[in-house]
This record gives C-alpha cells, sequence and structure tokens, in this order.
C-alpha cells in the first residue's frame, strides 16, 4: 500500500466521526496558533524597537550620570554619583580629546506648564544645541531650529514637537513668530519639527525643545551641581562609524574619569550606553518572553498528542475486524502500522494548519492594538509549526499503530 493511499483511506476515516477529529484537533489547533501568534508578534515588537532606536539616531552613545549596574568591588570604594556638566560635553565634544566622535550634544530639561490663551499642557522641555537634529534624525517642517547665537544669548525661542503645535494651534493659524508661555515666561515660536512618533523612551511629538542655556538659567535653575556649574540629564555623541563605537566608548570613559578624578572602575559615576546594547537587552528580554509563553503553548500541543493517541487507540479498537480483514488478504504488519501512523500524522497536520491559520489572524488582531506595531510572519514561525504538528502526530501515533500492527489476523476477524 503506497503512502498517498495510505493518506486517502485516513482522510475518510476522519471524515466518518468529523465532530470527534476536529475536537481531538483542539489541542494541536491551539498550540501551533500560539507558537506562531507568539513569535510574529514578539519578532514585530523586536523590529519596532529596532526602528524607534534608529529614527532616535544612528551610532548614537548615550552618556548619563550614574551606573546602570551594580559590580562586585570593595563598598569602601563607592562614592558620591555626580552629575554631567555642561563643561563634560564641552569636553567629549572637543575632537581633539574625543576624535571617533562628530559631534556631541547636551540635554538639560524637565517637564513644564506650557500654554497659549486658555489651552495649557504639562509637558517635557528639552534643552539643547543647533545640532541635535543632525544627531537625532529630526527635521524642522516649519521655521528654524535652535541656532547658536540662541544658545550663547540664553534666547528665549522654543521650538515645538508636531503634537504640542496641534494643541496649541488651530489647523489655519501660522506658529512662528507667536508667544506661548513655559512656566509663565514669555517664548517666541521659531520653528515646529516633524512628525516622528516614538523615540523608545516616549514621543517627540508630546516634546518643545529650547536651548540649552535659555532651559538651566531661566526654566529650570536648580540644574546646578554642588559647585554650582549648570548640569545636564545626559548627553548624546554620534559616533564615526559603527565599527568605531567601542573605541569611542573607551575614549569617553578614559576621558570623564580623568575630569572626574576616578582612579579604579568600579568608582565610575557614569555610564555609556550603545544602542547596541539596549536592543539587546530587549531583545534578550522579548525572547525570555517568548520562551515562557512558548512553554505553555507545548502544553497545549502535549495535550493535543495525547487527545491524538487516546482517540487513534479508540479507532484500533472500533477497527479490528477491519485490521484482521487486511491480514487476511495479505497486508503485512509494516503495512498496518503506516496506516494508522499516516493516519495520526494527517490528523495532526490538519490541526496544525488550522493553528497556524489562527495563529496569523490572531497576530494580525494583536498587532492592530497599536498603530506602529506590525507582525511578523517569518519561515522560521511556520517551519517550526509544522515540525511540532508532524512530530507531535509521529511521537503520539507510534504506540497506536503498533497495537493495530501487532493484532493476530485470527483474533481479529473473530473481535465481537
Amino acid at each position: 500500500m503506497s503512502v498517498l493511499e495510505s493518506v486517502r483511506i485516513a482522510l475518510r476515516a476522519l471524515t466518518v466521526n468529523k465532530l470527534r477529529s476536529i475536537l481531538t484537533m483542539l489541542g494541536i489547533i491551539i498550540g501551533v496558533g500560539a507558537v506562531i501568534a507568539l513569535m510574529s508578534v514578539g519578532q514585530g515588537v523586536q523590529n519596532l524597537v529596532r526602528d524607534q532606536l534608529q529614527s532616535a539616531g544612528s551610532n548614537l552613545l548615550i552618556i548619563v550620570p550614574g551606573r546602570l549596574q551594580d559590580q562586585a568591588g570593595d563598598p569602601r570604594r563607592t562614592r558620591p554619583s555626580q552629575p554631567l556638566t555642561m563643561s563634560d560635553w564641552r569636553a567629549i565634544n572637543d575632537p581633539l580629546l574625543v576624535p571617533d566622535v562628530i559631534v556631541a550634544v547636551p540635554e538639560a530639561g524637565g517637564n513644564a506648564d506650557v500654554s497659549r490663551g486658555r489651552v495649557s499642557l504639562r509637558i517635557g522641555v528639552t534643552g539643547t544645541t543647533e545640532a541635535y537634529t543632525f544627531i537625532r534624525n529630526y527635521a524642522v517642517v516649519e521655521g528654524t531650529f535652535i541656532t547658536p547665537e540662541d544658545v550663547a544669548g540664553e534666547a528665549r525661542v522654543v521650538a515645538l514637537g508636531s503634537r504640542v503645535a496641534t494643541e496649541l494651534f488651530d489647523a489655519d493659524e501660522y506658529p512662528i513668530g507667536q508667544s506661548i508661555k513655559l512656566n509663565g515666561l514669555p517664548f517666541r515660536v521659531i520653528g515646529v519639527m516633524e512628525e516622528k512618533g516614538g523615540g523608545g523612551f516616549g514621543s517627540f511629538d508630546d516634546l518643545v525643545f529650547v536651548p540649552v542655556t535659555t532651559a538651566q538659567q531661566r526654566l529650570f535653575p536648580y540644574l546646578r551641581s554642588s559647585r554650582g556649574e549648570p548640569t545636564v540629564s545626559l548627553i548624546l555623541a554620534k559616533v564615526v562609524s559603527e565599527d568605531l563605537m567601542s573605541a569611542a566608548t573607551a575614549e569617553i570613559e578614559d576621558l570623564l574619569r580623568q575630569r572626574h578624578n576616578i582612579t579604579y572602575l568600579n568608582e565610575d559615576d557614569f555610564s555609556v550606553i550603545n544602542q547596541a546594547d539596549i536592543l539587546d537587552i530587549f531583545g534578550s528580554i522579548i525572547g525570555v518572553l517568548n520562551t515562557f509563553l512558548g512553554g505553555i503553548a507545548a502544553i497545549s500541543l502535549l495535550v493535543g498528542g495525547i487527545g491524538i493517541m487516546n482517540i487513534m487507540l479508540v479507532s484500533v479498537t472500533e477497527r479490528t475486524r477491519e485490521i484482521g480483514l487486511r491480514k487476511a488478504v495479505g497486508a503485512k504488519r509494516h503495512h498496518i502500522l503506516t496506516q494508522f501512523l499516516v493516519e495520526a500524522v494527517v490528523l495532526s497536520l490538519i490541526g496544525g494548519f488550522i493553528g497556524m491559520l489562527l495563529g496569523f489572524v490572531g497576530a494580525q488582531a494583536i498587532a492592530s492594538l497599536s498603530a506602529d506595531l506590525q507582525a511578523v510572519i517569518t519561515a522560521d514561525a511556520i517551519l517550526l509549526a509544522t515540525s511540532f504538528s508532524t512530530a507531535v502526530g509521529l511521537i503520539f501515533g507510534i504506540y497506536p499503530a503498533l497495537r493495530a500492527a501487532q493484532l493476530h489476523p485470527i483474533d481479529a476477524l473473530r473481535y465481537e
């Protein structure tokens, strides 16, 4: 008997009890559907994080005050965390001191009340310099951005994120040159930024941008070190190329250790973060979640496999006389084995195929909950689901098939 003939017989046997076959496949359907949906959404989240990080600027190093990870060492060597200052930024921005960095910009700010007329918003204010748009790949759609003269003169000028501009001004109003208030102080609008969306830690569209000196002197005068020097929240450094990220990191670390009088590595009071490190962290988190949820889906596949074994044992009992008749007319043991094994695999594969379709639908449904998220159906997910389905059918179909093959033809024919 050929495999094709075995498949035909298997399909005919499954259609005899349609409801029983569907209920048997339910565990496989749920398990495969869950695997496909989770892998697709997980890949989509990973792509979303990568795209957002890249849209926020490429080849970036982020220097923040404080240590982001604990390191073993003598507790007596720990020292109070020092803030990053404007002089730290100027040193990092010096090509003679850090040759592998094209340009660096500071960020200083906080939340402020932004108002115009009767509209009042509580939003984030970022103080920075003219190079911010270059580093962040961020364009101005109306007007201009902050200039070096604005920074030097502590000018009260502001560039608005796209959503903030929409909230403060009507569609037929031209915002450039208009006056708004930040913490009660009048500021002149000089630009409106492009719609950019999320940057991994919030949306650029919900921010406004002012000269860094204005933020430190007029809006947030408390941004001072113990010596009275203006401080910054973080420093962004754009590296010449991706290949020089490690070299630039080492240059910045050596420079800041020298400036902060740090002797031992475990005394660092700053952290230099690579974009690739952030992506690896997110990838690790998503991988752990996928593994955990995949284990839950595997339980469904196990339950489905037990259901297949159960129904195949019932089928062997119901078709005992048929098995005896086939053996009486010349069917060999391996023919019976193949027939019932193929039937189990066909049952599992049909359930897997239905599960894949439901997984695709489920992944799209989950992705539709977020405007930026897109489920990614990969060949690996399809191959994994197909392999799982086949393996479940083979593993849980072997024992019933062996029982059918080992039946004695005389006993089978006499079975009532």
